[in-house]
Formats: C-alpha cells, sequence, structure tokens
C-alpha cells in the first residue's frame, strides 16, 4: 500500500522565494549527482531566481547557490 504524504511537490513548482525540504529524488542516473551537489533528503532548499524563460533556475542548497535545468528540478521531490 503506498502512503501519500501531503504537501510533497517537485522542486519545479516550488514557487519563487519560498523554502522547502527535500524528500527523496526520482530513480535515475543523476540522482547520485544532485546528492553530490547537496540535494540531500532533509536539506532545506529554496528557489532565488528563475531565468525570463523558465530554466535554468537558482536554488540555495546547503550553504551556496546552484543552477540546475528545470528538467532535473523535476526530479526532486520536496516537502512544502
Amino acid at each position: 500500500m503506498n502512503v501519500v504524504k501531503e504537501n510533497v511537490i517537485r522542486l519545479s513548482e516550488l514557487p519563487t522565494g519560498k523554502q522547502a525540504v527535500i524528500d527523496h529524488h526520482d530513480d535515475s542516473d543523476f540522482q547520485l549527482t544532485l546528492m553530490e551537489m547537496g540535494c540531500i533528503p532533509g536539506e532545506p532548499i529554496k528557489i532565488e531566481m528563475i531565468a525570463p524563460m523558465g530554466d535554468p533556475m537558482a536554488i540555495f542548497v546547503a550553504g551556496y547557490y546552484l543552477s540546475i535545468r528545470k528538467k532535473d528540478a523535476e526530479k526532486i521531490w520536496v516537502v512544502i
């Protein structure tokens, strides 16, 4: 039986300026890279800026700013 968590969304859906906590990642080849960049479950994360065309986005995680593509942000699930 799957348990549905309330308020869990993709990072790409998080509004600019709002902070959340990383819940988990989609299984992918990019998962290890995300974790190496500080996107670890339990880590606070915040969308700082989104480029005018919506891609890439600047996030603040693990004490530094990181620029990632929207398609990669879709692989990160956060709790708001």
